[in-house]
């Protein structure tokens, strides 16, 4: 039960080559512009490590002097100052580099910090669409296995940048002022190691991609293996060996793309290691040879080979940098396809300000029209409706009529493509959504609970519910008896997903919820669909409770729910076919009349 590549990347079109050329460009502009808020910090940053870097440099001259005069000469005193002066150099850069680390980790960890909260905040304001294309476990890698792994990029790519290359332009200064001719010898290095970097970069880049698809996969599997409703099906149907395998196929195929990334990285730095090695033999044999022979005193010798050997680890850490930024491109391409995608629901660029609390809730839908992306049939065509302040519509019609998308449109899941939907008159799209969530409250077949307490599930709805208000709504809801009487009233777990409970329990707890909220407009989407009759009556008064003095729409497969209804309206195909109260749509012997029998 592997999963297909179409299957992996359902929802998320193939780049091109040229749009993937594209993508990299413009995520490394974009990459400068998430340190754009911190250029203090990083030039402080930048200040302390060319200080720290000037301030290394000592190092190999005092050596050369410790070699060249004081040893020889036997002169004590200049021998203790110079190693006085090795100590100082040594705890001042050591100093320099606890300050430079915390500016440093701090600006990385604000940057990360934006970036996950960017990425979720732009991922709540998209429409349900983009749910339901998209996979549960393939969002959750992104926010939290992606941006994971830009972490050490976004940390440490400005700092290792400014201090790595500022060690190796000084650490060449003062080789050339050392010895310029052995300055020469020390530069065959560098062609190997930016072509070894160039083409090891490449092949971290395509890996990282790979790593992460393969990431997101292995989120898929735990998020629909190991949740409760998963776990049910699972056992249910014998699936769990299956899951297990394609658990299993997907890790090791985790562990054999980190084995090439890192194989890659080891023979690169082997190799280097080994040029870098074989450089400091070189420059003692064209130090020995009888044209150079007596012209380098031992003392230059000595601090230029020091020099030179402390060449490699700034080198070795700029050309990394390189690799790092490079491969991690792939993680800054997928996260920016997140925030680049477009908000199909978005607030108003100047919204109409409604109060709440004095909102009437006379609802009009007026010649809407509204299709599904990718879909040649409209879901809706032509629907006029008017439900005054404090009156209640039904809607009913067979599977597919348009019922929920009509509710949908109503709460502002989706915008209509043609018409308007409005709320004493002012068209929804001129809301904001928080004013309009205010105004429109739904209650769904399938209730959603949090994995927290009954008294979190209900304060959810509004945080700012005193525990008297909660329990005033739970009695209304009628389920306040059955709180108290759980072994920790409403301070007990509900489980994941709310499991603990029944189906009427759970509904006269979103009820509850919503209660606390106080919509002027209520929206029942089949909530009582799949209840017993017992259950149903005692969900249908809590219902009754809350609707009183609200406009309500009612979607119901049972028209026994509907028939008191102020006015129904039978949906065939996203259109009205009929509309009336239950008794004059009973006269009329049509739709309603089939549907009732």
């Amino acid at each position: 039960m592997e999963p297909t590549p179409m299957g992996r990347d359902r929802g998320h079109r193939a780049l091109s080559a040229e749009e993937k050329t594209q993508a990299r460009e413009v995520s490394l502009r974009r990459i400068g512009r998430l340190f754009t808020p911190h250029r203090p910090a990083l030039a402080a940053v930048t200040a302390i490590i060319v200080l720290s870097s000037i301030i290394a440099m000592a190092t190999p001259f005092l050596l050369r002097t410790v070699i060249d005069r004081a040893l020889p000469q036997g002169d004590v005193t200049l021998l203790v100052w110079l190693v006085l002066g090795m100590v100082a150099v040594a705890a001042v850069t050591s100093a320099l580099g606890v300050v430079q680390t915390w500016i440093s980790t701090k600006v990385g960890q604000q940057v990360m910090h934006r970036l996950r909260t960017d990425v979720f905040s732009h991922l709540q304001r998209q429409s349900l669409g983009f749910f339901t294309r998209t996979r549960t476990g393939e969002v959750q890698s992104r926010i939290t296995n992606d941006i994971g792994g830009m972490q050490s990029v976004v940390t440490s790519t400005a700092t290792a940048v400014a201090a790595n290359l500022t060690t190796v332009v000084a650490t060449a200064v003062a080789m050339v002022a050392l010895s310029w001719q052995l300055s020469l010898v020390s530069v065959v290095v560098l062609p190997p190691a930016i072509w070894l970097t160039r083409r090891v970069a490449r092949m971290r880049r395509e890996i990282t991609d790979q790593r992460q698809r393969e990431l997101a996969d292995l989120n898929v599997t735990v998020e629909e293996g190991l949740s409760i409703s998963g776990v049910q099906l699972a056992k249910t149907l014998g699936t769990g060996p299956a899951l297990i395998d394609r658990f299993t196929a997907s890790s090791a195929r985790l562990v054999d793309l980190e084995l090439r990334s890192e194989l890659a990285g080891r023979w690169r730095m082997a190799s280097m290691s080994i040029i870098f090695a074989a450089v400091p033999a070189v420059i003692y044999l064209a130090a020995g040879l009888p044209g150079t022979a007596g012209t380098l005193s031992i003392g230059t010798l000595v601090a230029f080979t020091a020099l030179q050997g402390g060449l490699f680890r700034p080198l070795m850490g700029l050309l990394n940098v390189g690799v790092s930024l490079t491969s991690s491109l792939a993680l800054f391409a997928r996260i920016f396809e997140y925030l680049d995608l477009p908000v199909d629901v978005a607030d108003p660029a100047e919204p109409v300000r409604l109060d709440p609390a004095r909102v009437r809730g006379h609802l009009r839908l007026e010649d809407v029209t509204f299709g599904y992306p990718g879909s040649d049939t409209a879901a809706l065509a032509g629907i006029t409706l008017d439900v005054p302040a404090g009156t209640s519509l039904a809607l009913v019609g067979e599977t597919g009529s348009g019922k929920s998308t009509l509710a949908g449109l109503v709460s502002r899941l989706h915008d209509p493509n043609g018409g308007r939907v409005t709320v004493d008159g002012v068209d929804l799209r001129d809301l904001r959504l928080a004013d309009l969530a205010a105004i429109v409250g739904v209650v769904s077949q399938e209730t959603y609970l949090l994995h927290t307490t009954v008294r979190e599930n209900l304060r959810y709805a509004r945080p700012g519910a005193t525990d008297t208000e909660i329990e005033d709504a739970a009695r209304a809801a009628q389920i306040h008896d059955l709180i108290v009487g759980l072994p920790d009233g409403y301070d007990t777990m509900v489980g994941s997903r709310g499991h603990r409970f029944s189906g009427g329990e759970k509904q006269r707890l979103a009820i509850a919820r919503t209660l606390l909220r106080d919509p002027r407009i209520l929206v029942l989407d089949e909530a009582t669909s799949a209840l017993d009759t017992e259950t149903e009556r005692a969900v249908q008064r809590a219902f009754d409770v809350l609707a009183e003095g609200r406009t309500t729409i009612t979607i119901a497969h049972r028209l026994s729910t509907v028939r008191d209804a102020d006015q129904i309206a039978v949906l065939d195909h996203g259109r009205i076919v009929e509309a009336g109260t239950h008794d004059s749509l009973l006269n009329r012997n049509g739709r309603y009349a089939t549907l009732a029998a």
